[in-house]
């Protein structure tokens, strides 16, 4: 189970990364942030309503968001808001911290200048 304080820990340890309230960006460009269920969400998940905190991972493409919704479905999720958008929704109360901060990464290297992430990468060959 991973909380906003490890979203916080695991944004903020990657480069020119800023926190305002639950937003976590580099230089202007959002990596994640919580995201509240619309009353819209609500009705479409019906049942499947996630009762703990929910984060929105930017995933780059399509294929990418697909394949963690078809290998965690019981983390990832999406609302018929992000069809056709390359992002997920993550359940906080679900995700572990090593899997959460795999996906904060992958999040921020989208988001960051390639200098900047090329690096990191450098210097971080194993990962987080």
């Amino acid at each position: 189970m991973a909380t906003f304080e490890d979203v916080a820990a695991a944004a903020l340890a990657l480069p020119e990364t800023t926190q305002e309230g639950h937003v976590w960006s580099v230089r202007g460009k959002v990596v994640v942030k919580a995201r509240g269920l619309r009353p819209a969400d609500l009705k479409a998940l019906g049942d499947a309503v996630p009762e703990g905190p929910v984060l929105m991972v930017h995933t780059g493409t399509l294929v990418a968001k697909d394949e963690l919704l078809a290998r965690r479905p019981d983390a990832y999720f999406v609302t018929p808001h992000f069809h056709g958008y390359p992002a997920v929704l993550v359940r906080l109360d679900v995700i572990d911290v090593e899997e959460l901060t795999d996906v904060i990464v992958e999040a921020w290297l989208l988001a960051t200048p390639k200098t900047v992430g090329a690096r990191w990468l450098a210097e971080h060959p194993d990962g987080p």
